[in-house]
């Protein structure tokens, strides 16, 4: 099956599996969340991560309604994202994944990680 057929289907794990489930896309949410970050801000939280495959994923989130993308007229040029009401819908997804993780791959060395008792949503108010 290919990714055109799972969006195709009817079925809304699938189509949400596809929308969040490359590498990285959760992580790049999961930093959206406490408000708009420029694009070296998400290089540097998620170590490893190139470029290329940053803005590849920033571009999906975009064409998909999860991020917004904000250019300033400025020298040096900005641009921020944000995520939209789309994105932040997403939240409780991440926040279940993050809990699955804590709770069943307990293994975790990444220090950009939330801790399991801080939900998510709790970072919006």
């Amino acid at each position: 099956m290919t990714r055109n057929d799972a969006m195709n289907l009817g079925c809304p794990v699938a189509r949400t599996a596809e929308l969040i489930g490359n590498k990285w896309t959760p992580l790049i949410i999961r930093d959206l969340v406490k408000g708009e970050k420029r694009f070296s801000e998400l290089e540097r939280s998620l170590r490893g991560i190139s470029p290329k495959t940053l803005s590849e994923r920033l571009k999906k989130l975009e064409d998909a309604n999860v991020v917004d993308r904000k250019c300033f007229a400025e020298v040096p040029p900005r641009v921020e994202y944000t995520l939209t009401a789309k994105g932040i819908a997403l939240l409780p997804v991440i926040d279940s994944m993050r809990t699955y993780g804590a709770t069943w791959l307990p293994e975790c060395d990444d220090e950009t990680d939330v801790p399991a008792e801080a939900p998510l949503e709790a970072a919006l108010a």
